[in-house]
C-alpha cells in the first residue's frame, strides 16, 4: 500500500536533485567557467542579446510555458498541512456577500426517469461582495451531510450562519477568489430523508440527475458563470470553473458526482466519508470517461479521530496505489491530480468540515 506521506517526502526529494543536477549541468557544460558579463543582466538573467545569439527567442519560451499549462487551471500549489481559519474571519465582514434562496423545479429521485412526481426544491446561493453580471464567476458546489440540508453551512438570507461570515472575510483579504458557492440538498421528499442513512445513500447515488438536468441550470442560467448555455454541451465546456465539495455523506455524494459527473465537473474535494477500497473501480470511472490523468484534481481531507478516517484514508490510498498513472499523488495540478491532507486529532465535526472547506477554498483557482 503506498505511504501517502512518503510519496510527498520522495517528490520533493526528486525535486531538489533535479535543480541541483540542472545547476551542475550549466555550470559544467563549458570548458571555460568564467561568465561573460556582457551576455547577463544586472539581476543574472540572460540578456536580450544573449538570447538571440544562441538562437532562443523569448516569445517561443513563453509559448511553451503556455502550451504546458493548458490544462492547469489552478497554479498554486496545496499546503504541507491544514491551515486553521483565522478566528476573526468567523465575525461580520465590512464587504459582504449575499445570500439567496434560488427555488427550482425537478423530480422525485427514485422515479427521476419516469418524471411522474415534480418536487419544488431550493438551493442556499452565495454571491460575492459586488457582484456584477459583467463578471464571469467559478461556481462551488457545497454539499450537506447526514442530518443535514441546504441551508446547514450557510444559512438563510434572514439568518446566516458562520461560515458565511469565513466567506466574506477570506475574499475581502484576498485569500480566497470571490466565487459563487451554491449549498443545494440531496433530501427528496421530505427534508429529514438524509437523517436515514440506507436512504442517504440512495439519494446520493441518484443525485447526479437533478444536478445536471435542473441545478446547475437554474444556478448558471441564473447568474454570471462560465458557462456560455446551459445544455448539456455548454456544461461541459464550462467544467474547469466548477467545484463539488462535501464532508461525510457530502463527501459519498462527491465522489458519486466524479463518478458520473466527470464530464462537467474538474475538481473534487471530498473529506471523511469514502466510495469504496476498490481503486481500480474508481480509476475505471477515469478510463471509462475518456478523460486523462490532467482533466480533473481531487483534494481530499479527514481527522485522524474521525470514525470514518480509515475507510476514507484506504480510498485514498488504494487510489494512489493504481499503477497505471490515472491517479498521480501531488500537491498540484502539473505534477498530479490527488492530494490528502489529514488533521491530527480531527473528529467527524462540522468544525473540522469547515477547516477542510476553507483549505480547498484558498486553493481552488488561485
Amino acid at each position: 500500500m503506498v505511504n501517502l506521506n512518503d510519496v510527498m517526502k520522495k517528490r520533493r526529494l526528486t525535486t531538489w536533485l533535479l535543480t541541483i543536477a540542472a545547476i551542475l549541468t550549466f555550470t559544467g557544460c563549458t570548458s571555460d567557467t568564467s561568465t561573460d558579463s556582457s551576455s547577463m543582466q544586472t539581476d543574472g538573467t540572460p540578456s536580450e542579446s544573449s538570447a538571440e545569439s544562441d538562437g532562443t527567442n523569448p516569445a517561443d519560451t513563453d509559448k511553451a510555458v503556455t502550451d504546458m499549462n493548458d490544462t492547469t487551471v489552478t497554479n498554486a500549489a496545496l499546503p504541507e498541512e491544514l491551515s486553521p481559519i483565522p478566528q476573526e474571519y468567523f465575525s461580520e465582514s465590512d464587504q459582504p456577500g449575499t445570500l439567496v434562496e434560488l427555488e427550482y423545479d425537478t423530480y422525485e429521485s427514485m422515479t427521476y426517469a419516469q418524471k411522474d412526481a415534480v418536487l419544488h426544491k431550493r438551493a442556499i446561493v452565495y454571491l460575492p461582495y459586488r457582484y456584477s453580471e459583467d463578471t464571469e464567476y467559478n461556481v462551488f458546489y457545497l454539499m450537506h451531510g447526514g442530518w443535514s440540508d441546504e441551508t446547514t453551512y450557510l444559512g438563510t438570507p434572514d439568518h446566516p450562519n458562520a461560515f458565511k461570515n469565513v466567506l466574506d472575510n477570506a475574499m475581502a483579504d484576498g485569500k480566497i477568489l470571490p466565487m459563487i458557492v451554491v449549498c443545494p440538498t440531496y433530501n427528496n421528499e421530505s427534508n429529514t430523508d438524509s437523517s436515514s442513512y440506507s436512504l442517504a445513500l440512495q439519494l446520493t447515488d441518484n443525485y447526479h440527475n437533478e444536478m445536471i438536468n435542473d441545478l446547475i441550470p437554474a444556478v448558471e442560467g441564473t447568474y454570471s458563470t462560465y458557462a456560455d448555455d446551459t445544455t448539456p454541451e455548454g456544461i461541459s465546456a464550462s467544467r474547469g470553473h466548477r467545484t463539488f465539495c462535501g464532508f461525510s455523506m457530502g463527501s459519498v455524494a462527491t465522489w458519486h458526482t466524479f463518478q458520473y459527473c466527470l464530464d462537467y465537473f474538474r475538481y473534487f474535494l471530498p473529506s471523511s466519508g469514502n466510495l469504496t477500497s476498490d481503486g481500480e473501480y474508481i480509476a475505471d470511472i477515469v478510463r471509462d470517461s475518456g478523460h486523462e490523468w490532467n482533466d480533473f484534481f481531487i483534494f481530499a481531507a479527514s481527522g485522524t479521530d474521525d470514525f470514518a478516517y480509515s475507510a476514507f484514508k484506504n480510498q485514498i490510498e488504494a487510489m494512489a496505489d493504481v499503477d497505471d498513472g490515472t491517479f498521480r499523488y501531488a500537491d498540484n495540478e502539473r505534477e498530479g491530480n490527488l492530494y490528502f491532507l489529514e488533521q491530527d486529532g480531527g473528529v467527524h465535526s462540522g468544525e473540522y468540515a469547515m477547516k477542510y472547506f476553507y483549505n480547498g477554498l484558498c486553493w481552488i483557482w488561485q
